[in-house]
């Protein structure tokens, strides 16, 4: 039988008293008022009830039911408890159920990066097609550089990511595939009013007076730098912009020139245009990139992405 002081109150904190089959039991028990009842319920021996009914008692300090000529009840401390296991156990019931959901690939969250250029159009594409074919998919999706959205799903924070080459190759990361998705043309963007607009191709030889609009050189190999060596100069000037937004202002206003993919011309400004280079290499890969065990929605925008660029 417990006895005041059994279980001090220094000795609750720290412990998880609250097993969940324990919750379980204390659940049954009040909603059937009888320790029979909700051993019959939950296919226990009245006996395993009492015992572990008991055990609880003991574990949070006091009794929780009042013991009636017929049945029991709860008395305050068992319905403060009886409050709170509802609710744990409300949460675990969803859980599992989202859980199933998302295994099966019919709902769930699914954490989705790429980077900038391919948030313009393929990516939202995709992502449209999904919510169309899975409503229940809620996509949480994220913009960064590819070396960022490889680390975050080698950390397990994205489900998947769009990736390229561009601008200093692909990197790698433990535990993550990348499928080929796409090659990517680079193009030139010019102001409309420049000498070279309207050329049918570009030799990169007419631009070496050109300052350029680019977000990384000198400090690693980029496809910029080797596609001016291959042409044999090096750019006078390096204006080390990221943001395309940046870029096109700084191109429209005659400041520069920049490679612009041709993922971004929607995004290409009335005041720009774009002009294809002669250098045939002067491309990027466009990757899906997976953790090592995918969700089946993962999965499924990956092939909703190869539709997008068909």
């Amino acid at each position: 039988m417990w006895k005041a002081g059994d279980v001090g109150r220094a000795d609750l904190r720290g412990r998880n008293v609250f097993e969940i089959d324990a919750l379980r039991l204390l659940v049954a028990v009040a909603e059937t008022g009888s320790f029979t009842k909700a051993a019959v319920r939950l296919s226990y021996t009245q006996s395993a009830v009492s015992r572990r009914i008991a055990s609880l008692e003991q574990q949070t300090g006091g009794p929780l039911f009042e013991r009636l000529p017929r049945g029991v009840r709860l008395n305050p401390a068992g319905r403060t408890l009886h409050r709170h296991a509802l609710e744990v156990l409300d949460r675990l019931a969803r859980a599992e159920r989202e859980l199933a959901v998302l295994h099966t690939g019919l709902g769930g969250l699914l954490h989705v990066g790429a980077f900038a250029t391919a948030n313009i159009s393929l990516a939202p594409t995709a992502l449209r097609a999904l919510r169309d074919a899975r409503p229940d998919v809620e996509v949480v999706a994220v913009e960064g550089w590819t070396d960022t959205l490889m680390e975050r799903l080698a950390d397990g924070a994205l489900d998947l990511a769009v990736v390229s080459d561009y601008p200093s190759g692909l990197p790698s990361a433990d535990g993550v595939t990348t499928t080929v998705l796409c090659e990517d043309e680079l193009f030139v963007a010019l102001p409309r009013e420049h000498r070279l607009a309207g050329a049918e191709a570009v030799d990169l030889r007419e631009l070496h007076d050109e300052a350029w609009l680019h977000s990384a050189y000198g400090d690693r190999p980029t496809m910029l730098a080797d596609a001016c060596a291959r042409a044999g100069f090096t750019p006078r000037k390096i204006i080390r912009i990221a943001e395309w937004t940046a870029k096109f202002g700084y191109a429209a206003a005659g400041l520069g020139v920049a490679l612009v993919p041709s993922l971004a011309a929607r995004a290409v400004p009335d005041e720009l245009v774009l002009c294809r280079l002669t250098d045939s290499a002067l491309r990027r890969t466009v990757h899906v990139a997976l953790p090592a065990d995918p969700l089946p929605a993962a999965l499924e925008l990956r092939d909703l992405l190869r539709d997008a660029v068909d």
